[in-house]
């Protein structure tokens, strides 16, 4: 099972007793909020939570399946999430 951004929308409209519209907005802005803060290569950091972070990968030579040749892998930014203590230790509970 996956949950969603809808779904998870739904669960805070639910909790928080506000609008389906309403609760979009805070979820939303909580997303767009973090992407901000990665593009300025600021670190996240959600208590007990985790943290998101941009990780540098460094040039490459890889190699196209099909054909087998090298092939130059310029470097990229990817995002990180790290879990947090709290998080890890809900999740061993299970």
């Amino acid at each position: 099972m996956t949950m969603t951004k809808a779904d998870l929308v739904d669960t805070v409209a639910e909790a928080a007793d506000v609008p389906r519209k309403q609760a979009d907005e805070v979820v939303q802005v909580i997303f767009d909020s973090i992407i901000s803060a990665l593009r300025q290569n600021e670190k996240v950091e959600l208590r007990g939570f985790g943290s998101f972070r941009i990780r540098q990968r460094g040039e490459r030579t890889g190699r196209n399946p099909k054909t087998g040749d090298q092939v130059h892998v310029p470097p990229k930014k990817i995002p990180y999430f790290k879990p947090g203590k709290h998080l890890r230790e809900e999740l061993l509970q299970q």
